[in-house]
């Protein structure tokens, strides 16, 4: 007679076949343990893939203290280069789950970051051309990758009542390497005499192998996240992957492209005031810490509501940076953009809430329209929403390529002022305002003729 247990059923090469995280009982004995496991290497993964990604950033800055000239144009395709690579990599990546497992990926993903760091290493040391700092600077996008597939791995491990703290904290987790980077780089390149831009690759490389051996050993795999064609195809098929995907490129967009910025928005255009590039890693730490914040909001008031405001607020504090630059006001200028990357942590935290929740108002819909068994449309429900936090991931991303873009053009322009750049991203919150009401708040106006999800409480 087969006896049947709570415990997860693991196959050979730690790929767990029986996964019910939405059974209490089941959670309560077993899925809650192995959850929070995974849930650890895969931050510390994920950390690490964001260490190595945005460590251009620091780089750059003290590349003409150790004879490397640069011009701000340079200067911005260096930090133009791992976000677009990143970006691009986010949707192989979150298909990458499915394809070898999140135990393998994660291992295997965490081990490419030595490549930045090796190369970075020789670029520093053998007085490189400028082609190869941009080579470099592309394959720091491999520690961009990372967040997508870690994101969409969890996302199966949680219940639907976990997630928005859950995927808070991986992101988080990943969100603070860019401080944990940028805090800590500058310290150890000053060690001995001079500029040495050598530690920034090797103080790296004992942790990444480190993380990639405790993938392999202490995570698992899901059965239940294999590839499901049908539901990928659907993800894809919905509106709402898109609407989700430009609000992230407002949140996520904003948060990794002002921390590629801001150490060099400092040294450009507060010259007198170049000392406090060592202060510019507490924009992306508090970015960082109010990520889970803002899934905890979302899951208690609702994530729409939450984006809403958060919108609003990033608005306010771009008139700010506006207001600072004319002046020609620092505390103005440090302030806003502080309040700026609070928002943006927010923000990240109550968009990626709202996808999973989207998806799983569509399934009950569909359910009680057709009479289709609740049970599957909502299983398929989970892996739209993880293919969503993918595609969503990867084209937030690209929000980062844009901003720094239009600070370059900006800062190239014929006034060489931020102005223009930052009327641009204060019109794009606008839009992303605007889509969130229409899409997800909008109770009355027009919803017989374009219905909306405001009574699902996304």
């Amino acid at each position: 007679m087969r006896v049947i247990t709570d415990e997860p059923a693991v196959r050979k090469g730690r790929w767990i076949e029986k996964w019910e995280p939405e059974d209490p009982d089941f959670w309560a004995r077993t899925g809650k343990r192995t959850a929070w496991r995974n849930l650890g290497f895969s931050i510390l993964a994920e950390h690490l893939g964001f260490n190595v990604w945005i460590l251009m950033s620091i780089v750059v800055v003290s590349l003409g203290d150790v004879g490397f000239a640069i011009g701000v144009g340079q200067t911005f395709w260096l930090l133009i280069l791992p976000n677009l690579i990143g970006a691009a990599l986010r949707v192989p990546y979150t298909f990458a789950v499915p394809k070898f497992g999140g135990r393998a990926w994660t291992t295997i993903s965490a081990g490419l970051l030595t490549i930045p760091c090796t190369m970075l290493l020789i670029a520093v040391t053998t007085d490189a051309p400028y082609w190869f700092f941009l080579l470099t600077a592309g394959a720091m996008g491999f520690g961009g990758g990372n967040f997508s597939s870690s994101m969409a791995n969890i996302s199966f491990f949680f219940p639907e009542g976990k997630k928005g703290l859950a995927l808070g904290l991986n992101a988080a987790g990943g969100n603070l390497g860019v401080a944990v980077t940028q805090l800590f780089v500058p310290i150890v390149i000053s060690l001995g005499t001079g500029i040495q831009l050598a530690y920034a690759a090797l103080m790296w490389m004992p942790v990444i192998l480190i993380a990639a051996l405790c993938s392999w050993f202490f995570m698992d795999s899901l059965t239940q996240a294999r590839p499901d064609g049908t539901s990928y195809k659907r993800a894809m098929s919905s509106k709402h992957t898109w609407i989700m995907s430009l609000l992230y490129i407002g949140t996520f967009g904003s948060f990794i492209g002002f921390s590629f910025a801001f150490p060099s928005l400092i040294k450009i255009s507060f010259v007198e005031f170049k000392g406090f590039v060592a202060l510019a890693f507490l924009g992306a730490l508090i970015g960082s810490i109010t990520r889970p914040f803002g899934g905890w909001l979302a899951d208690r008031i609702g994530g729409a509501r939450i984006t809403l405001l958060n919108f609003v607020g990033m608005a306010i504090g771009t008139v700010g940076v506006m207001i600072s630059v004319g002046q020609q006001n620092f505390a103005l200028f440090f302030g806003s953009f502080i309040l700026l990357f609070v928002l943006t942590g927010i923000g990240n935290g109550s968009t990626y809430r709202m996808i999973p929740t989207i998806f799983s108002a569509n399934a009950r819909s569909r359910a009680s329209e057709t009479g289709e068994d609740i049970g599957e449309l909502m299983t398929s429900a989970k892996r739209q929403a993880a293919a969503v936090v993918g595609v969503a991931g990867a084209i937030g991303a690209f929000g980062g390529v844009l901003v720094n873009l239009v600070f370059k053009f900006s800062l190239e322009g014929e006034n060489k002022s931020l102005t223009p750049a930052l009327i641009a991203i204060l019109a794009f919150y606008g839009v992303c305002v605007a889509t969130t009401w229409w899409f997800y708040l909008r109770k009355s106006f027009a919803v017989a003729r374009v219905p909306s999800l405001a009574y699902a409480g996304v």
